[in-house]
């Protein structure tokens, strides 16, 4: 990667910053989680995470499915995919957005309330459609402690647990409602594959004790997402063999539940094949500390800034100085990235410590392809926007992909990893 993004800088006189998709990597990984998947789970992709066009139309072939929260994601994944199967969830649903995922074929609706449940019920009815739903649980425990809550704590999500009695009697009474099963996404960025295991085990729990009570016939139980990625140590990653290894003894006790278990990933699909680069712009001391400016910030990578965290680089030398005045460095210090913002809050990383950086040199952030540019403040300040460039096998193409334009190609030297 240091190679190809020196090459890219070599052919820009401006200060360099984009966006990079590895799709190659992108299709090696969901290949991985898919060939260790027990037979009766599903693979979903939670399009919040990243909804670049390019990305959903790489996973479209691989993944069961899209997870979408709003209409604009319903529309996003048909325009990629016609057919491919979309869950929508998310709370707020509107009329127009309820009217939308029937008129898209969407294949499962996750109802978050008995309001809810009731003016989809309405819709459908005047549509003249039996809408399948699963109910959306705010579990009252056995939430593990991930970086975000969903459930387990007061949430705008889902149904209080304590309330889930009720909205099944409803559903059944609905006549334009089929409640196929229920839907459990509790957590954000949990890095423990052995508390994971156990919060899917306690899902099934419910849901068997659920449907038996009521004699419901479950077709899905979904576990939502919430898989994590560990951005303070990138060697020491979140275990998916684990977590199905241990799945495979969890479904063992259900054998004679018919259930499609649904997973609802985004964060641990794509972050790992994404990369964002920025060219360092100035390098001072404040204060007694040392600060390195580059060109972009949290306003094209929120995600560190919005959690308070540092998050992972390398620096990518480049050798070139056109200037005729000594070019700033600094050596063996604690140094914080900031962003080219007028707020004290575009940080990047805090008090890292550099071999070596001088201006003019490209930070490389890796693990960025989610929760990343599509959270982002793109247009505050009106700064330029990052050029976004999806990596091949041979080339390296523009946000023009889909229609075929070659924007750089790769020399044979060039190694991917």
């Amino acid at each position: 990667m240091e190679t190809i993004i020196q090459s890219l800088k070599a052919e820009r006189e401006k200060p360099f910053c984009a966006y990079l998709y590895d799709l190659p990597k992108l299709r090696q990984h969901v290949s991985q989680l898919l060939a260790t998947m027990p037979p009766p789970c599903q693979l979903f992709y939670a399009i919040k995470a990243n909804s670049d066009a390019t990305l959903l139309k790489t996973l479209a072939p691989l993944v069961h499915g899209f997870e979408v929260a709003s209409l604009g994601e319903i529309e996003k994944v048909r325009a990629v995919d016609k057919n491919i199967a979309i869950l929508f969830g998310g709370p707020g649903k509107t009329r127009e957005e309820m009217e939308g995922a029937i008129h898209h074929r969407v294949q499962l609706l996750h109802v978050e309330s008995l309001h809810e449940l009731q003016l989809l019920n309405h819709i459908a009815g005047q549509k003249g459609v039996v809408v399948t739903i699963l109910l959306r649980v705010n579990l009252r425990d056995a939430v593990p402690n991930a970086k975000l809550k969903m459930a387990g704590v007061p949430t705008q999500f889902g149904i209080d647990e304590s309330d889930i009695h009720a909205a099944i009697a409803l559903a059944n009474q609905l006549p334009n409602i089929k409640l196929a099963g229920f839907h459990f996404h509790a957590m954000s960025n949990n890095c423990d594959a052995r508390t994971h295991a156990e919060f899917v085990e306690h899902c099934f729990g419910k849901a068997d004790k659920w449907g038996t009570e009521w004699d419901i016939d479950i077709t899905y139980v979904n576990v939502g997402g919430g898989v994590g990625i560990n951005y303070k140590d990138i060697e020491n990653q979140f275990d998916w063999a684990d977590l199905m290894a241990r799945l495979e003894k969890t479904l063992a006790k259900y054998q004679g539940s018919n259930w499609n278990v649904l997973f609802e990933c985004g964060r641990f699909i794509t972050s790992s094949s994404g990369y964002y680069a920025a060219e360092i712009l100035d390098i001072k001391k404040n204060h007694g500390h040392h600060f390195c400016v580059i060109r972009g910030g949290s306003h094209h990578f929120r995600l560190p800034a919005a959690w308070k965290q540092s998050h992972p680089f390398t620096i990518v030398p480049i050798e070139n100085w056109p200037y005729p005045f000594v070019r700033q460095e600094v050596s063996g210090a604690l140094v914080t990235v900031a962003g080219e913002l007028c707020t004290p809050n575009d940080i990047l990383a805090r008090d890292i410590r550099v071999p070596k950086m001088r201006v003019g040199d490209i930070l490389l952030f890796s693990y960025a392809g989610a929760y990343a540019w599509s959270i982002s403040h793109h247009d505050f300040l009106s700064h330029p926007h990052p050029e976004h460039l999806y990596i091949e096998e041979d080339s390296i193409l523009g946000e023009e992909k889909a229609a075929g334009t070659n924007i750089w190609a790769l020399h044979d030297s060039i190694n991917l990893v």
